[in-house]
């Protein structure tokens, strides 16, 4: 059983930055796969980023790419997102989620994990 609780969400102007942090109880933290998932208002989840449990292999979606990163500390169980570059259409609410080391399926797909977190809300302004 893994527990996930994100933090770091706020109120940013556009161009500005923020890092969202997930912290993870849980012993078998670092052999789980974390991914950022996010839901704008009106629309359906939709993928963030991942990174593997080995810390290997990370992903994007296209639309974040070239401003955010994800990275994890292991001895922290923590996994972080950090933003550059926000946008308007950056709004959201941000979950973490992590799947299981059997989990099969693509990173990128929310039926693929096992726990969630219960969000942080950020909002961009313009």
């Amino acid at each position: 059983q893994v527990q996930l609780v994100e933090s770091g969400g706020g109120l940013v102007q556009a161009g500005g930055s923020l890092r969202l942090s997930c912290a993870a109880s849980g012993r078998t933290f670092s052999s789980y796969a974390i991914a950022w998932f996010r839901q704008r208002p009106g629309k359906e989840r939709e993928f963030v980023a991942a990174i593997s449990w080995n810390v290997n292999s990370t992903y994007y979606a296209d639309s974040v790419k070239g401003r955010f990163t994800i990275s994890r500390d292991n001895a922290k169980n923590t996994v972080y997102l950090q933003m550059y570059n926000l946008k308007p259409e950056d709004t959201a609410v941000y979950d973490c989620a992590a799947r299981q080391p059997t989990q099969s399926g693509s990173y990128f797909y929310p039926k693929n994990y096992n726990y969630w977190g219960q969000g942080t809300q950020v909002t961009v302004s313009s």
